[in-house]
């Protein structure tokens, strides 16, 4: 897998967490336990800090970044979905970020809340817990979430990284 130090910053990256080969984490980029890391993600740590937490899923095409003043943080037993971009925002614990979505610049996405696939959180939108923020630019729709609705997918996503790291084998 590209795993990239740059300079002096190397990313951390939990003995128990899954990186597929196909993904890119650069500098300052930490990763938790049990998260995974899925083909054409990149995670970008140069210019600020990415912090994931455990048993969280960064899925196919995602791109993560942070700016220099403003570091980006996805905490635990989170899915971000496929093509999703996150940069400088905080995403708190259960959240689920869905497909193509974009959450800019000191965006936070609360315990438990959805953002829909395709949606943008513009700069500074705050989502609550168990909101469901939808369109674009996001309309916040308040008490529509159950967190559990997704726990499913955190525990498949956790498994498929076990998985992965035990039977991918590259054939060419």
């Amino acid at each position: 897998m590209p795993v990239y130090a740059l300079g002096e910053h190397e990313p951390q990256i939990h003995p128990d967490a899954y990186v597929h080969p196909d993904a890119v984490v650069i500098g300052r980029v930490s990763l938790g336990p049990e998260s995974t890391v899925w083909p054409g993600a990149v995670l970008r740590g140069d210019y600020g800090r990415i912090d994931i937490g455990s048993q969280t899923s960064i899925q196919d095409g995602t791109v993560i970044h942070a700016t220099e003043t403003l570091a980006t943080t996805i905490g635990d037993r989170c899915v971000v979905g496929h093509n999703a971009h996150l940069e400088g925002c905080v995403v708190e614990n259960d959240v689920l970020v869905g497909s193509g979505s974009v959450l800019l610049h000191r965006v936070i996405a609360r315990t438990g809340c959805l953002i829909a696939a395709g949606a943008v959180a513009t700069p500074g939108t705050e989502i609550p817990g168990r909101a469901l923020a939808v369109g674009v630019p996001a309309v916040v729709k308040t008490d529509r979430v159950d967190p559990a609705d997704f726990a499913g997918s955190v525990q498949r996503y956790i498994d498929n990284g076990k998985r992965y790291a035990t039977d991918l084998r590259r054939l060419s």
